[in-house]
Formats: C-alpha cells, sequence, structure tokens
C-alpha cells in the first residue's frame, strides 16, 4: 500500500472519518508484506482496538477478514497470529501457484488484448522504477498488480479465482520467511520477458518463465524460526503515519 494511500486515511481520520474494518486489514496486511509483523505475532483485540480508535467488533470483522486472506490464524478462545505456514505448506502453496499461474500464462499467450499488454508494461516499468527509487512497498503493490492482470484475464475463470487466491497467499509466505537483510525481492527482467512471450504467443516460454520466477522467489526464502516478539503498537501506530 502506498504512502499517499496511508496519507488519504489519515486526512479522512483527521477530518472526522472513522476507521474501518477495511482500513485495518490493509493496514496489517501491509505490516506483514512489509516484514514489520512477523510469523507468529500476537494480534490482540484490545491493542488493535487502541491503535486504530475502533470498537473490539470492528476489529473482530478486520480479523475475520485477514483469516480468509490466509494472513492470520484465528482459532476460538485465543488471540489471533500472523500466520506461521510451516515448511511443507510454503512447498506446497509455491508448487500449486507454479501449477495454476504456469497454466494461466500458457492459455493467454498470444490472446490477450494490446490495452491489457500496455498495462502489463506499465506495471512492470512502475515496478523497476520503484525499485530503483527503493521504494519497497510501491513495488510490491505494482508487482502484485502485474499478477492479478494476468489472473483477471485468464481464459479458463476458475483457474484465474484461484490464481487471486495464491498469489496473496504466496506473497505472505515471501514477505514473511524472505532472508533477513535482503532489501527487495526484485527479479530484473522476469516481467518484461514474460510480457515477450506472452505476446509472442509462446506458451510454452510463458509458462518457463512463470515456473524460472517463482523458482527464483523460492530461493530467497529463509524457512528457519524468527524472533517474534514485536511492540505491535508501535509498528502499526508507525504505518499510519
Amino acid at each position: 500500500m502506498s504512502s499517499t494511500w496511508q496519507q488519504e486515511v489519515m486526512a479522512e481520520i483527521g477530518a472526522g472519518g472513522r476507521v474501518s474494518d477495511g482500513d485495518i486489514v490493509r493496514q496489517v496486511r501491509r505490516a506483514v508484506l512489509m516484514q514489520r509483523l512477523p510469523p507468529g505475532s500476537r494480534l490482540p483485540e484490545v491493542t488493535l482496538g487502541e491503535v486504530f480508535g475502533v470498537s473490539r467488533s470492528v476489529v473482530r470483522k478486520a480479523l475475520t477478514r485477514l483469516a480468509s486472506e490466509h494472513v492470520v490464524d484465528q482459532r476460538p478462545n485465543q488471540v489471533a497470529r500472523v500466520r506461521a505456514p510451516d515448511v511443507d505448506e510454503t512447498r506446497e502453496t509455491f508448487a500449486a501457484r507454479n501449477l495454476v499461474e504456469g497454466e494461466v500464462a500458457a492459455l493467454t499467450a498470444g490472446r490477450l488484448e494490446d490495452r491489457v499488454l500496455v498495462q502489463l508494461e506499465d506495471r512492470a516499468e512502475r515496478e523497476r522504477e520503484a525499485f530503483l527509487a527503493s521504494d519497497e512497498p510501491t513495488r510490491i503493490e505494482h508487482s502484485l498488480a502485474f499478477h492479478h492482470l494476468l489472473a483477471e484475464h485468464s481464459p479458463n475463470r476458475v483457474l484465474g479465482a484461484m490464481l487471486t487466491d495464491l498469489i496473496l497467499r504466496t506473497s505472505i509466505v515471501i514477505a514473511l520467511y524472505k532472508r533477513q537483510g535482503l532489501g527487495s525481492c526484485y527479479l530484473e527482467g522476469d516481467h518484461p520477458t514474460l510480457i515477450k512471450h506472452l505476446r509472442s504467443g509462446d506458451g510454452d516460454a510463458a509458462r518457463a518463465d512463470i515456473e524460472n520466477h517463482l523458482s527464483s522467489l523460492q530461493g530467497l526464502l529463509d524457512l528457519g524460526p524468527r524472533e517474534s516478539s514485536i511492540d505491535l503498537k508501535a509498528i502499526l501506530s508507525g504505518s499510519r503515519a
């Protein structure tokens, strides 16, 4: 989520607007994607309510939505926590996305309208510009939008819906387990190469592009244990500044 969006939200709050469960979902999701909330972090309803100035009922709605997106785990009579997928689930998630997105890429090759290809090129270029500017939140935003465009224009709508879910799930896994100290998961040239094969209609090459892309991303992960003791108020209050 961009800093512009955060400023708009805070301007609305300052003008007397209310924080919705959707605002909380976006802020928590962003904090996870940016590795500010590590796997296993506790998300107490009282603390979230204090951070965002809302009732516990609003917080519960937000946590339910985050659970449906596989960002947090919710269990009866327990404090919600940021999901911590184990090694097997992480590998299974990547394997599933590899199969689904590879097929979507092969199916869309040669079938995308020029305007969609232009949109993909624009997202790829904006991602590169954000990377060069060391603006990781914006880079992630454009990278996610790139893959969501593929899902949106999949000739097979069922595969497209599956891909939409897997994009977020793998993005969360990457954010949670990206090697410490690694500034970005940007892979130079991956998206432009895929666009070239989508435009030329080479489905096999497009499928291979996806496989290489996801394999490279998986190679950037550190699946060892992480310290989950964090200051929730400091993290989420800072994300709203």
